[in-house]
């Protein structure tokens, strides 16, 4: 079992920033991919970006120039650096790692979600 934690949401004012943290715990030992999503009211759940080892592999034009991702492999912890936030960045954001466990069984785990909220 992995279990993620996510941390860091809120309500910011439009132009602030935030930075979410997603930290992996259980029996994760390879983690090959971290990813941020988020879905807003009404809509479905969109892939943000991805980290691939330590290489962003994908990235949302909607967030490029203003997100930025970064891991720390001590801490089994990805984090997602917003700036410059606008309120159509107002969404549910989730984390998700895809790896192996200590057995070297696949495993892909989703986060609880957190809330980010960005008034005019």
């Amino acid at each position: 079992q992995v279990q993620l934690v996510e941390s860091g949401g809120g309500l910011v004012q439009t132009g602030g920033s935030l930075r979410l943290s997603c930290a992996a715990s259980g029996s994760a030992f390879i983690i090959n991919t971290m990813s941020w999503y988020r879905q807003a009211p009404g809509k479905q759940r969109a892939l943000l970006a991805t980290l691939t080892g330590d290489r962003i592999t994908e990235l949302s034009d909607s967030v490029r120039g203003r997100f930025t991702l970064s891991r720390d492999n001590a801490k089994n912890t990805a984090y997602l650096q917003m700036n410059r936030l606008k309120p159509d960045d107002t969404a549910v954001y989730y984390c998700n790692v895809e790896g192996l466990t200590r057995e070297l069984q696949p495993f892909d785990s989703w986060g609880q979600g957190t809330q980010v909220t960005v008034s005019s």
